[in-house]
């Protein structure tokens, strides 16, 4: 009884003072119920007449969004013959699992996996700003002009998620774990197509995911609250059964699902066993992977990992000495994982940032050993989904400053994605001011490329 009364006292008090904000990093119906909204009024949008293939390879994709850029030197086209002034102390690259593929020093559990994945050398688009930069990798899409088209994954979102009939609980497309910040990703399509950003950091326990999972906050103290809103619900009690409640009530059922039931249980990775999360690493980018695989494994058709860290303007090779290693587990084992679920074959795995990083060192103040932003070359990685692995695309020249050989462009890469996801590039998004848009395009005077040769 006194358990009770406090509970009660406890909601008078928060019906007070918590924000609409509280109430979802709280965990609690409303915040839920957000979540929820769009597919709930979507659920009218399928449309059999949505040109996405049956016959598609790729079910979901992985995005490793590598925030900031990082050095393709470092990774995955490295220069030991250019010196010092390029390679800094990274001058001994690895050779890989398949012959003639070398990469970075710092990548050797990658260099194990090198079957798995394809390496493009030639990624370019010439832009060096990173908002600018990043809009043009996400979308296809060189910035400016009076449209602001959706990302990849909002497109994704469009034509595998509700509109084709994508009835689970979570959002069909999500962001581990903050926004990316940088462009708008849904565009024009608007914020039913926003990605949901979980929050909180799957490297702590339990994983707060916003709106879903409150720290602090029992299985039991959220089964109390939800009997208490129902005891308090009057207006529901009074018009039971009442058509114009039956939306709302359908909705927080599912949100209580989320919170309490079966769904919700996707972001718990205690359900992992813990030398899997030892081998992904104990970090936030590792267990970000892990969850990324959960969430494809449960149907979503598009994650990305927002992985901050790497706009090393100053002490570029500290920095690559802590992210690096991380990198390399949780990527690695992120491949291997999907491979022996046999999850790979239909999930694309997209490792990319903006840009690259300049190919000679900064030495000079107030850099002091950095590196700057690189639009003119760089690399991207692929694997599964219909890409094949053991194989590199496009080259660099001799110090990485420009591209040598088959030149990729965004759209290129894009198209080819699409292609394998069973999205006919040739399809239109609907403009809300009433005209159609191309899913995908070559700038004015280019051609759409396909990566033909790893598909």
């Amino acid at each position: 009884m006194n358990d009770n009364h406090s509970e009660r006292r406890r909601a008078a008090e928060g019906r007070r003072t918590l924000s609409r904000r509280s109430f979802v990093k709280g965990g609690l119906v409303a915040g839920a119920g957000l979540l929820l909204a769009p597919r709930v009024a979507l659920s009218a949008l399928a449309d059999s007449t949505d040109p996405v293939s049956a016959g598609a390879r790729a079910k979901s994709v992985i995005q490793i969004w590598m925030w900031g850029g990082p050095a393709h030197l470092d990774t995955f086209d490295p220069k030991p013959q250019a010196g010092p002034e390029y390679c800094g102390p990274f001058d001994k690259p690895i050779p890989t699992n398949v012959d003639g593929i070398t990469i970075g020093q710092m990548l050797p559990l990658l260099a194990k996996q090198a079957d798995k994945y394809a390496i493009l050398r030639s990624m370019t688009h010439g832009i060096n700003g990173h908002e600018t930069a990043s809009y043009m990798v996400q979308t296809g899409r060189r910035p400016g002009g009076r449209i602001v088209y959706p990302s990849v994954g909002a497109v994704v979102s469009y034509f595998k998620g509700y509109r084709a009939g994508y009835e689970r609980m979570i959002p069909p497309y999500i962001v581990l774990t903050q926004p990316q910040g940088r462009f708008s990703e849904a565009g024009f399509l608007g914020t039913r197509y926003k990605p949901f950003a979980t929050g909180g950091d799957p490297a702590k326990t339990p994983f707060a995911v916003e709106g879903i999972v409150a720290a602090g906050i029992t299985h039991q103290r959220q089964e109390s609250r939800r009997r208490l809103l129902g005891e308090l619900n009057t207006l529901g009690k009074a018009m039971a059964g009442a058509p114009q409640l039956a939306e709302l009530a359908e909705a927080e059922r599912q949100a209580y699902d989320l919170i309490l039931g079966d769904a919700g249980k996707v972001f718990d990775l205690s359900q992992e066993e813990n030398d899997l999360r030892a081998r992904y690493g104990r970090n936030t980018f590792g267990q970000s992977c892990l969850m990324a695989r959960r969430l494809v494994e449960a149907g979503v058709p598009y994650v990305t990992i927002n992985y901050r860290g790497w706009d090393t303007h100053k002490q570029h090779f500290q920095a690559m000495r802590r992210q690096l290693p991380q990198l390399d587990a949780g990527f690695a084992s992120l491949l291997e994982d999907l491979s022996d679920r046999r999850l790979l074959d239909s999930t694309i795995v997209w490792w990319t940032g903006e840009f690259g990083r300049t190919p000679k060192v900064q030495n000079d103040p107030p850099w002091n050993g950095g590196r700057g932003h690189y639009g003119r070359v760089f690399s991207a990685v692929v694997a599964g989904g219909g890409f094949r692995g053991g194989l590199v695309v496009g080259a660099s020249d001799d110090k990485g400053e420009t591209v040598k050989d088959r030149p990729v462009y965004p759209w290129d890469l894009i198209a080819s994605m699409y292609e394998l996801l069973g999205i006919d590039s040739s399809a239109k998004l609907q403009h809300p001011l009433g005209f159609e848009v191309p899913v995908i395009e070559a700038e004015q005077g280019a051609r759409i490329d396909p990566l033909t040769e790893i598909m």
